[in-house]
């Protein structure tokens, strides 16, 4: 692909963005990073995913502008869906997305930040919603998955920007750590998930996603349905043996 690029070593995939100067996303760059994901739900090779961007500057510095300028009524909703199926994408990714997140993500690049299962940020990282700035809505609902409805409404009227420190306050962010020691706390927090079972994973993120919304009593239901699906794998058996060996897991993914 020409912007975003896969990488995959010791069951951890990287998908890395780079489009110079500040990786604004354009069209392509949507579809790019959408197709990216779809590919990683296909592979037995990848137990989670660190989502980041190249440069000091940027993670995803919102969409491109220019193609605001030519979007009308006419041609908007097909563009908006290619949009949506992109966060889709990463939201739905089978296993663990860690968001990785340098410097700016203003509006796309905050709303990929926010379909991402953990944040971690670098110290200069800001997160803003500056799109009635520019004459176009969203990204609320995405920033809702972050931080309190009143921070929510304040971001989205004002454009005004919170640093990942203000973000980590309100729980969005789990960790904030020097520039230069995003990818290694990154890969920390990945090693840790891909250490786990495969199948179990996999249904946590199941799991999590379909639960987000539902209430307590249906929400637990559906989780004791997947702790029945899972005690039908070797490897739901492993992990209880493992424990009571006192030793570490092998798993064989089935």
């Amino acid at each position: 692909m020409k912007f975003v690029n896969l990488e995959v070593n010791d069951f951890i995939g990287i998908v890395t963005v780079n489009r110079p100067p500040v990786n604004a996303v354009n069209g392509e760059v949507y579809e790019e990073i959408n197709k990216t994901f779809q590919s990683i739900n296909e592979r037995t090779d990848i137990r989670v995913v660190i989502f980041r961007a190249e440069g000091e500057k940027a993670f995803l510095a919102g969409n491109d502008l220019n193609e605001f300028l030519t979007m009308n009524p006419e041609n908007a909703d097909e563009r908006m869906l290619v949009v949506r199926e992109s966060f889709w994408a990463v939201y739905d990714c089978q296993v663990p997305v860690i968001g990785a997140i340098n410097g700016a993500a203003p509006g796309t690049g905050l709303a990929y930040a926010s379909v991402c299962d953990i944040i971690i940020a670098s110290d200069n990282a800001y997160f803003s919603l500056p799109e009635i700035n520019v004459g176009v809505m969203g990204g609320a609902k995405h920033l809702s998955r972050l931080v309190p409805q009143m921070v929510v409404r304040y971001m989205h009227y004002t454009g005004d920007s919170l640093s990942a420190a203000e973000m980590k306050e309100y729980g969005a962010v789990l960790k904030v750590v020097p520039q230069e020691e995003l990818l290694e706390a990154s890969l920390e927090v990945a090693r840790a998930i891909a250490k786990k079972s495969p199948i179990a994973i996999r249904m946590a993120k199941k799991s999590l996603n379909t639960i987000e919304y539902m209430d307590l009593k249906e929400g637990y239901k559906f989780e004791q349905s997947l702790s029945r699906d899972l005690s039908g794998y070797e490897d739901s058996k492993e992990a209880v043996n493992s424990f009571l060996e006192k030793r570490e897991p092998v798993f064989q993914n089935k």
